[in-house]
């Protein structure tokens, strides 16, 4: 029976934008599991009630219900311990750990904001007064105020990457020769972005592009192929 993951859906259901989802996507095919998807918008939150808790990924496998996307991976990784690590060994962990603290305090951010107006026309018409009002008590501002435009938004972008442009300018992957947690969590930063919006992130010859462009063709191009809101 393959595992099930609840994953966050624009107005087309196809369409799977959230990055921490996308960290869990990664992962299971970096294990090789046999997974299903199931579309939740914010406003049906009622499909997850049987996790205790409102925020997607959530996954059943078979009786264990599991949320969140770091302990999903570490769940895989001890329950499917005869299949490629995810975060092999405690000194893994501890990098892995900073990787998630600097993409989702540090990267994240420039990225959000560059691609704000774009995520939210995608959304379903009834998840956008319950994005609009969360994210701006959240910001401080409207949405309108906290967006960058295109060019403005390259700019900062280029600028957080600058450790990981000198990292994988001398590797393949973040975790070296190949793929691991680490590449996932900041590959699903990149795939938000893929799947709402066709606004060009980085610019010109770039290590992190020529790694992004590695990451997409993964498993069989599992992430090439996702659909993405249209253009």
């Amino acid at each position: 029976m393959p595992i099930e993951m609840y994953d966050l859906a624009a107005s087309d259901d196809r369409v799977r934008f959230s990055p921490y989802c996308w960290r869990i996507r990664m992962a299971m095919a970096h294990k090789g599991l046999d997974f299903e998807t199931i579309p939740v918008r914010f406003m049906e939150k009622h499909k997850i009630e049987f996790s205790g808790q409102k925020l997607v990924p959530v996954i059943r496998d078979n009786d264990k219900i599991i949320h969140d996307s770091w302990d999903i991976a570490l769940y895989l990784d001890e329950t499917y311990a005869d299949r490629p690590k995810l975060i092999d060994g405690p000194q893994a962990l501890a990098l892995t750990d900073f990787v998630r603290s600097w993409a989702q305090t540090t990267l994240s951010t420039p990225i959000l904001k560059t691609i704000l107006t774009d995520l939210f026309n995608g959304l379903d018409d009834k998840d956008k007064p319950y994005f609009r009002t969360s994210r701006e008590q959240r910001f401080g501002t409207t949405l309108e105020n906290f967006a960058l435009a295109p060019d403005a938004g390259r700019a900062a972008i280029k600028q957080t990457l600058t450790p990981l442009r000198d990292l994988l300018g001398r590797q393949k992957f973040i975790c070296g020769a190949t793929p691991a947690f680490a590449d996932y969590i900041v590959f699903g930063v990149f795939m938000w972005a893929h799947c709402v919006s066709h606004v060009m992130l980085i610019e010109g010859e770039d290590p992190v592009q020529a790694w992004r462009e590695r990451m997409l063709d993964l498993y069989d191009g599992l992430a090439r192929k996702a659909p993405r809101n249209p253009a």
